[in-house]
């Protein structure tokens, strides 16, 4: 599985307009609702229960970066997108740093094997420092899918 494969482009948000958690998660799911990923209908609940998952643990690992991903059962395939902000937001992270970049992952809830598997390659990659470094720097929507595509080139298995 490629990162680039399992990451929606264009609902990539290179600069992300909310300052806090539950806005970038709902911010993250729009982008991916306006772009056919997630029913429009459905935005809302689907934010609420990425929220609720986050509410149980900070998927914020360190490192400025957070992993927030949910299993919906309106979801059709699994999907996911990043966000980037440049003034950091407070994910209460293990390291209690601001986070930078926020990799969204959302699946099917019939999916669990696939949605652990897509868990795996994200954190695979978020591991890098130089990939991570690269990531916060880029600082548009064409830049992180080029960043993506030279990461998956790059990465032995």
């Amino acid at each position: 599985m490629r990162l680039s494969d399992l990451i929606h482009g264009p609902s990539i948000v290179a600069e992300l307009q909310a300052t806090d958690r539950n806005g970038v998660i709902r911010e993250l799911v729009q982008s991916l609702a306006d772009h056919g990923e997630v029913p429009p209908e459905s935005v809302e609940t689907v934010a609420r229960s990425a929220i609720a998952r986050e509410n149980q643990g900070s998927t914020g690992f360190g490192k400025g970066v957070a992993v927030p991903h949910v299993k919906h059962e309106c979801l059709k395939k699994m999907t996911a997108t990043i966000g980037r902000s440049s003034h950091g937001v407070d994910f209460a992270a293990l390291d209690r740093a601001p986070v930078y970049t926020v990799v969204m992952l959302m699946s099917p809830a019939n999916a669990p094997e696939a949605h652990l598997a897509a868990m795996e390659r994200i954190f695979r990659y978020l591991q890098r420092e130089n990939f991570r470094r690269f990531l916060r720097q880029a600082d548009s929507r064409e830049a992180i899918i080029e960043l993506l595509s030279e990461a998956d080139d790059s990465q032995t298995e």
